[in-house]
């Protein structure tokens, strides 16, 4: 970026204030009333300043956002864009960056992530703290660190993911995922990793019910579960759980390694118990 143009404290209101800026630094600035300010634009390095207003960052490419605010009306506000960085900052809004690409998040807070980071990919979050629903759905290679999420459903349809060091209390979550890897991570929520493929979790703590079902290819490697009922139901798996596990339901065919098993249930009306291997601390498995 040659940086030849600067903005600073100003208030900027209209459609399409700044539309099609290049090479632009925006310094403490409040896009106000007025959708669209800066769509197609591209090389911005943007710093403190607020977006009040709808669809602020569309078709843009290179853009550096830190210290920023996006207030809840700021809606959709990054659609459509290439390779941008947002971090220290605060985004309010609900349905932020759809369809875009090369996107790096740090420090930054989201209190209404609903359907945020949708159909994104080559993505990198670190130290965000998001709570909504459909978080993350569809996105593509992506690199977490230090996530908390509240919100149902997230990571439906996920691929190409690793996520180390964070907390989720999400049902549903890793719908429809592919290549997901999971580490030294907690994970709350119903119905864990439905329809999944390749999904593995290495050093995480699992708490769910009738989670962990449908998976082709589960591996759990030195996982603890929490009230963790009816689990594994027509999975194929290479489970291994520190201590016990509540209850073990009908998995379709692999290896179960436990401290113990509170209930298990191995129906041959729906499976074939001869494909399952059960290896328990104790010996013993059911109640």
């Amino acid at each position: 970026m040659r940086g030849t143009n600067i903005i600073s404290d100003k208030i900027l209101t209209g459609e399409r204030a700044l539309f099609s800026s290049h090479d632009l630094i925006v310094r403490r600035c409040t896009f106000a009333d007025g959708e669209s300010p800066l769509k197609e634009s591209a090389d911005l390095e943007i710093t403190d300043s607020l977006f009040q207003w709808k669809y602020p960052l569309w078709y843009c490419k290179n853009v550096r956002l830190n210290g920023c605010t996006f207030f809840e009306m700021a809606r959709a506000g990054v659609w459509y864009t290439e390779d941008i960085s947002f971090s220290n900052g605060i985004i309010h809004a609900p349905k932020n960056f759809r369809r875009s690409s090369g996107i790096t998040l740090e420090n930054v807070f989201m209190p209404n992530a609903s359907e945020t980071l949708w159909n994104c990919t080559d993505i990198k979050l670190r130290s965000v703290c998001a709570k909504g629903d459909y978080f993350a759905m569809n996105v593509c290679d992506t690199e977490v660190d230090d996530l908390d999420l509240v919100g149902d459903y997230g990571f439906d349809g996920a691929e190409n993911i690793t996520i180390r060091n964070s907390k989720m209390i999400t049902k549903d979550a890793f719908w429809n995922s592919k290549n997901v890897t999971v580490i030294d991570s907690f994970i709350s929520g119903e119905y864990l990793g439905w329809n999944a493929k390749n999904l593995t979790l290495i050093n995480c703590t699992i708490e769910s019910l009738q989670g962990l079902c449908y998976i082709d290819g589960l591996v759990m490697k030195n996982c603890r579960t929490l009230n963790t009922t009816l689990a594994f139901e027509y999975s194929t798996v290479d489970v291994e759980i520190a201590g016990k596990v509540d209850s073990v339901f009908n998995p379709s065919a692999g290896v179960i390694r436990a401290g113990s098993i509170g209930e298990l249930t191995l129906d041959p009306q729906r499976i074939n118990p001869a494909k399952i291997k059960i290896i328990t601390d104790d010996g013993k498995t059911g109640a």
